[in-house]
């Protein structure tokens, strides 16, 4: 604050001794401001509104404040030691947090700041070094600045880790701005899609140092992908936990004694836990979100949850059914506490649902859970990949049963799966049933690398071949174009020396991957192929007519199934079925009689040369009358 005449002045050094001038500056009649109790809170001591405080100088004269003082950006890089008015008090509380870990700022906004913080570091490092090496034990001292002399590292360093942000932009990736009508309300969106919704998007769309082209839509898909489907998840568990009374009351079941299913869903569990930690720690939180998006939508809803579907609705409550409850719980729980950090509101929400639902006497909030560890003893790395095979070789085969329009709940006889080594034979053994009863196959035929059956062709991909090998891609193409079945696969799994020979010629090794060719398989008769990597599957189309049958019965069962749901049946309730004689499909469903009750939990299944009441259902192209009544 200084006279108008600029011959004194004063510098204000905390709030306490701009309360005690501001009560001699309104004794003396120059402010009007009175320093009433509570004045700190009532006063915004913020540009503008600290400008209009007037004090009285040491002979009387009104004093106004200087308005501008150094760049901001000086302003900005003090911040750290002068709010705790660092080196004059707080030394200990500074000590515990200097230098900083990681610092963000927009990539168009650093160069200010970043300099003054380290310039401020510099000029204070006495000061820093003194207080530093007084708090720090030398054995507890950090090793991220190496020091020649042995002090506590990051003297003179402001901070650890900075990421500077990338820009946001429209959906076209052009710069938001009033003149082009693009700009974005955050405030808008938000209350339309929520906050954690919108930050979720904002984190896995992009790296935080890369621009983001923002689109609602996006949004929209996080919405649906990730919170959606996790909440989907929460919902069968807790559908099933009340009609259970699971409350986990039983003993925590060990691993060992669990299983399979269970095993490996827990032991991909810990591994994502594992990959997130890294992530978090090295600043990439877009890839942590991915990887717990990845984990939700493929491992634990679409596939856990549809395996074990069976497991939560039938039997007795029991060691199985007490494991699945046991396990999905421990999933749904860690993974809302992963994704607590990015998501806070929804994870809290859903956390308190499970801890109603669940009551293991946790803390209230989610929030006041410790972040989870791996535990390495559950991670069985065979396991997944063992379980990895079997939903890509599902995958496959559902995607064959899509290409020629034949349903899932049509049974098939039979696949025929390659394998390149004994170690794939085995966890194609292993992985059988799931495959089978996942895809609805009855039987899977394994075949040698070498097999005659399924022939495999390669071709050179000149894209990313033609900027490696320029005059020698003629050669490759040549080599490429001869290689049997397990030659392409062992490409297809990873590097492949082309040029065995390069040495005995005196040339470069030639290394080619999967990237690199362009594999094909030749069509065989009642057979569609499709491959992934080094995975070939050959399904059988041919559905005879006992697979028919089957299938009619199947798609039977579907609809009753829909009918109990639209009636608003209970899970448990027992019914009684009805149905009009139809010369069609009448011998495939008395031929499955006794499935098809046990599937809708039929007391009787009745067919009548005349049915009044019911309602008209289609299955398979043909129409039937059926009445469903609960017992």
């Amino acid at each position: 604050w200084k006279t108008e005449d600029g011959e004194e002045e004063k510098c204000i050094g905390s709030i306490a001794e701009l309360e005690a001038e501001l009560k001699k500056s309104f004794d003396a009649g120059v402010s009007k401001v009175p320093p009433l109790e509570g004045f700190r809170e009532a006063l915004d001591l913020h540009k503008p509104y600290v400008d209009d405080i007037m004090l009285v100088s040491a002979t009387g004269k009104p004093m106004k404040r200087v308005p501008d003082l150094i760049d901001v950006w000086f302003d900005s890089g003090a911040m750290p030691y002068a709010q705790q008015h660092f080196p004059f008090e707080n030394v200990e509380e500074f000590a515990k947090n200097y230098p900083a870990d990681f610092i963000c700022e927009g990539v168009d906004q650093t160069r200010g700041w970043f300099y003054t913080l380290h310039a401020l570091a510099a000029l204070l490092k006495e000061s820093i070094d003194e207080v530093l090496n007084k708090q720090t034990p030398s054995s507890q001292q950090s090793s991220a600045f190496p020091s020649p002399s042995g002090k506590i590292d990051g003297a003179g360093l402001a901070f650890k880790n900075v990421v500077s942000n990338g820009l946001v932009l429209d959906k076209n990736g052009n710069k938001m701005s009033k003149r082009l009508g693009n700009v974005v309300d955050p405030f808008e969106t938000i209350n339309k899609y929520g906050a954690d919704a919108t930050r979720w998007y904002l984190i896995t769309n992009a790296s935080p140092w890369d621009s983001l082209k923002f689109d609602e839509e996006g949004i929209k898909e996080v919405q649906r992908k990730i919170f959606g489907t996790l909440f989907n998840t929460y919902q069968f568990f807790a559908l099933y936990a009340n009609v259970d009374s699971f409350t986990f009351k039983e003993q925590y079941i060990p691993l060992n004694n669990r299983p399979e299913i269970d095993r490996w869903i827990l032991s991909s569990l810990n591994s994502l836990i594992e990959k997130v930690t890294i992530c978090f720690d090295d600043y990439e939180p877009t890839q942590a979100g991915r990887a717990i998006e990845e984990f939700v939508d493929q491992h634990l809803s679409n596939w856990y949850v549809r395996l074990c579907r069976r497991r939560f609705w039938k039997g007795e409550y029991e060691l199985d059914k007490i494991s699945a409850y046991q396990t999905l719980f421990e999933c749904l729980e860690t993974v809302l506490t992963l994704m607590a950090p990015v998501s806070p509101f929804f994870t809290d929400a859903i956390y308190s649902n499970l801890s109603t639902v669940v009551n293991k006497g946790a803390p209230e909030s989610i929030h006041h859970l410790s972040f989870p560890k791996a535990d390495k003893k559950v991670i069985d790395k065979a396991l997944e990949e063992r379980m990895q095979l079997a939903q890509d070789a599902s995958s496959l085969i559902l995607s064959l049963r899509k290409k020629v329009n034949i349903k899932v709940r049509q049974p098939l006889q039979k696949v025929m799966m390659p394998a390149l080594d004994e170690a794939m034979v085995k966890n194609i053994k292993d992985a059988e049933e799931i495959i089978k009863a996942e895809t609805n196959i009855k039987e899977i035929e394994i075949l040698d690398a070498s097999n005659n059956f399924i022939r495999k062709k390669a071709k050179a991909n000149f894209k990313t071949l033609g900027k490696k090998l320029g005059q020698k891609m003629k050669w490759a193409a040549d080599e490429i174009v001869k290689f049997d079945n397990a030659t392409i696969d062992k490409v297809q799994e990873g590097k492949y020396l082309l040029n065995a020979d390069y040495a005995a010629k005196n040339e470069e090794p030639i290394y080619i991957e999967a990237e690199d060719l362009e594999v094909s398989t030749d069509e065989i008769p009642g057979f569609e192929i499709a491959n992934k990597g080094s995975l070939t599957v050959a399904l059988d189309i041919t559905i005879t007519d006992e697979l028919k049958k089957e299938g009619n019965a199947r798609e039977f069962v579907n609809r009753i199934q829909n009918i109990r749901k639209e009636s608003a049946f209970n899970l448990t309730d027992r019914i009684s079925v009805k149905v009009l004689e139809n010369t069609e499909l009448q011998p495939s469903l008395n031929e499955y009689k006794t499935y098809i009750c046990a599937e809708i939990l039929a007391d009787s299944l009745a067919f009548e040369p005349v049915l009044n009441d019911g309602v008209e259902v289609e299955v398979n192209n043909v129409i039937l009358k059926v009445n469903v009544l609960k017992n």
